[in-house]
């Protein structure tokens, strides 16, 4: 079953952008920058060996009214590519993803999923090697406690703001968001970041102290406001 929802072309130009480009380099950059975006709190589900990149599809979950709503339909309009971005509040008392949400965002080629909350069902997300990066995991099931209120709207994933479509850069250490805005900028600078750090890295593997080469190449400036 393929996705018949697409990126648009200006979305896949974006997120090619970070193309080689891991959330340290980022991190740094948006701190240049004076952007808040690293989600704090929000941890990878395994150590993956690359970054997931994608624009995000939001989604606000709430309490639960009576009778309940919804608590996953939402995916059946996910594009290939996106990443799932759940605020739930930072709720670890009930889950808002499981095994079956992990085999339908496999089929749909989603591309990773963010959780302001917790997961459950991990043994089949790492065994198929589906990215989730959440506060944590939690048996305890989300139906009938929590519900969708709404897709696509401003919310918050670990004291950062994302809005739907901005930048997820994940990987093993973390999350970062950047604003669609700002992305152009924001993959300019990173890119200006980590030639400095291979220059560095090249400089000590041929016998300079760290010292030497840090002082030289302005390492304890790099992220530093302008």
């Amino acid at each position: 079953m393929s996705n018949p929802k697409k990126a648009a072309a200006q979305d896949q130009g974006l997120v090619a952008l970070f193309d080689g480009l891991d959330t340290p380099g980022v991190s740094d950059a948006m701190d240049k920058l004076g952007i808040h975006g690293q989600a704090l709190g929000i941890m990878p589900l395994d150590n993956y060996s690359r970054p997931v990149v994608g624009l995000a599809f939001t989604v606000k979950y709430v309490p639960a009214s009576t009778p309940a709503g919804t608590v996953g339909d939402f995916i059946d309009d996910v594009a290939e590519g996106d990443i799932v971005v759940i605020d739930n509040d930072g709720r670890t008392d009930c889950t808002v993803w499981g095994d079956i949400m992990t085999q339908y965002a496999g089929i749909r080629r989603i591309a990773g999923t963010v959780i302001d909350g917790v997961c459950r069902d991990v043994g089949k997300a790492l065994g198929d090697g589906y990215p989730i990066f959440s506060a944590g995991r939690f048996m305890r099931t989300g139906k009938d406690r929590v519900q969708v209120e709404s897709v696509n709207t401003t919310v918050s994933i670990g004291t950062a703001r994302v809005a739907s479509r901005d930048i997820v850069v994940a990987d093993a250490n973390g999350v970062v968001i950047v604003p669609r805005e700002r992305a152009r900028e924001v993959a300019e600078t990173a890119r200006k970041i980590e030639s400095v750090e291979a220059s560095i890295r090249e400089r000590i593997s041929k016998g300079a102290t760290i010292r030497e080469a840090r002082a030289e190449l302005g390492y304890h400036t790099l992220q530093r406001k302008a």
